[in-house]
């Protein structure tokens, strides 16, 4: 109790010597107006009945339906990936449609090689990966995060992350942003814990070190980025806890080698164009350049609004607590809060400045952030029974979403949503299929194929040379104006002989009026794939046509070869077929 009021009591006297330069004031603010509590460790320990709670709530919103269709583009790519590289056996070179990918390091490849091997080349399987990141770093806020904030602290943040939509629905999707979150986490607060103290905590520093070299294994250099800042941050704005020295800097930089350099040297030997690629057109040039994915500097804000509901509902309350000069509130915002805050705020500034920006990028912040909001939520006159009547509500939301919403959603918005078409056109691999204009990597992991091309605009030439000498080419056109433009495009000789649209189905019990706004929410085709067209020369003999479709169940409807339809049948309309289908 004593040393509760000479806290309040440090806080509210002001009169204090005045900084004498601009690089002065922020510590000052920082230190001894925000964030004037002192610093507080605390090593109680874990209720059973807490765990319990973050070990089955998360389970129960994350496991149960994992096998819904894979979205494009992202997911599609890294099943397909992960199955290309398990098909081959390969650990090195992440292969997509045969080709070397160079985008991104092999972590989470590697771990859903893993998952296959263990329980074969199913989508739930690779979604498992990215699922137990999400669940993993629930409790890694809970266990580690109990050390700075205390134990219920870190359960109300624990609490709040796990029902976070942008956290656990975002996350469990087959992204590279979950396990990268999860391993930071790991970085930051084994890094505070082995800094707190007057030397250096050799143990905890060493799990932080090798926590973002796996980190550099799974998105590259980026890890590094949203861990060291922060931590050097927090020692200019709060002088507090000892310095990190040389030693401790060199011993950082061994293990992130050790982790991290046999890859990459392996990646660089056999691909020697790999660090140039990589290092520049997909970490430097896409932060400081208009590479893809331009918003502007507010796109964040309602982001982080949205994706940590319900906890936002309590803004202005939390706004209050860190802001108020009362004595009483201001003893309770610590040194660790504020390297919670500090660690959260430093991501997404980092990524507000970058100018290729996506809602999952800013995943990082939201562990820090939900356990600086339980440190809140502590020391809050929010009534217990509100926290418990929003928790359980926002529970239930989230599980109507995750196992109804979502499921429904991504079947009617797959590009293999209606699977027995594909595979009548593109199953027989004696048929070349190529995508226009960007890839359908969904249709290759569920073909089991790894020989889809992708031609984009520039390479027309490249696509018109391939139609023209192969007897039938199946193009999946990826884009809703790429079926107009193959009529323009395609050489006088080489004709469309079938066609199929990919356009969104009307739903059940929605008035026509309401169907459109819907239409024109989600778009007017399915993700990925828009239509596809059959092709074919004039030079193909057409019993050559002929013996080649029997192969995969005879040809065309309403089409006896290459010539047209027939006279007597004429050919049904792209809505017609999905009538008669249906």
């Amino acid at each position: 109790m004593d040393d509760r009021i000479a806290d309040e009591r440090d806080c509210v006297s002001t009169s204090l010597e005045m900084p004498r330069s601009l690089a002065g004031w922020f510590p000052f603010v920082w230190s001894r107006v925000l964030f004037c509590g002192g610093t507080h460790p605390t090593k109680e320990p874990c209720r059973l009945s807490s765990l319990l709670l973050l070990v089955l709530a998360p389970a129960l919103l994350l496991y149960p339906s994992l096998s819904f269709h894979l979205f494009e583009p992202d997911e599609g790519r890294y099943a397909e990936i992960g199955r290309e590289m398990f098909q081959r056996g390969e650990w090195v070179v992440p292969y997509l449609q045969s080709e070397p990918y160079l985008d991104k390091p092999p972590l989470l490849y590697w771990l859903i090689e893993i998952s296959y091997a263990l329980f074969g080349v199913r989508v739930w399987a690779a979604r498992l990966v990215p699922a137990l990141a999400v669940h993993g770093c629930v409790l890694l806020v809970y266990v580690l995060g109990r050390r700075s904030v205390g134990e219920r602290a870190a359960f109300w943040g624990a609490l709040t992350l796990a029902l976070a939509p942008g956290w656990v629905s975002m996350g469990r999707l087959l992204l590279m942003d979950s396990l990268l979150t999860f391993l930071t986490t790991m970085a930051l607060l084994s890094a505070f814990e082995a800094v707190r103290g007057d030397r250096l905590c050799w143990g905890w520093w060493l799990v932080a070190s090798a926590a973002c070299g796996l980190g550099v294994l799974t998105k590259g250099p980026v890890a590094l980025v949203l861990v060291l800042p922060p931590l050097w941050l927090q020692r200019w704005l709060t002088g507090s806890g000892c310095r990190i020295g040389r030693a401790g800097m060199l011993g950082c930089l061994f293990v992130v080698l050790a982790v991290t350099l046999p890859w990459y040297a392996a990646m660089t030997q056999r691909v020697p164009t790999f660090l140039r690629d990589f290092l520049w057109e997909h970490n430097i040039r896409r932060f400081l350049a208009p590479y893809a994915h331009e918003h502007g500097i507010w796109f964040y804000i309602p982001v982080l609004l949205i994706g940590l509901l319900p906890g936002t509902l309590l803004l202005a309350p939390f706004l209050r607590f860190l802001l108020s000069n009362d004595a009483a509130c201001a003893a309770r915002r610590t040194v660790e809060w504020s390297f919670l805050l500090l660690a959260g705020g430093w991501c997404l500034f980092f990524f507000t400045l970058s100018q290729c920006k996506l809602p999952t990028y800013i995943m990082p912040a939201f562990p820090m952030l939900c356990l600086a909001f339980g440190h809140f939520l502590v020391h809050s006159r929010t009534p217990l029974l509100a926290l418990r009547t929003g928790g359980i509500v926002a529970f239930v939301v989230l599980a109507l979403v995750h196992h109804v919403v979502t499921p429904w959603y991504a079947a009617y918005r797959s590009p293999v949503g209606r699977p027995a078409e594909v595979r009548r056109l593109c199953s027989d691999k004696s048929t070349a299929v190529v995508c226009y204009p960007r890839n359908c990597d969904s249709a290759a992991f569920y073909l089991r194929r790894a020989d889809l091309r992708s031609y984009r605009s520039k390479n027309i030439d490249d696509l018109r040379t391939l139609v023209r000498l192969r007897p039938r080419t199946v193009i999946l056109c990826t884009h809703r104006h790429s079926l107009e433009g193959l009529h323009q495009l395609l050489p006088p000789d080489v004709h469309i002989v079938e066609e199929v649209h990919y356009g969104l189905e009307d739903i059940r019990g929605v008035p026509p009026r309401l169907m459109k706004v819907l239409v024109q929410l989600m778009g007017e085709t399915a993700l990925g794939l828009c239509d596809i067209a059959v092709v074919e020369p004039s030079w193909v003999h057409p019993n050559t046509l002929l013996n080649q479709t029997n192969r995969v169940g005879g040809p065309p409807p309403g089409q006896a070869s290459w010539v047209g339809p027939r006279p007597d049948r004429p050919a049904p309309s792209p809505s017609g077929r999905a009538a008669s289908e249906q």
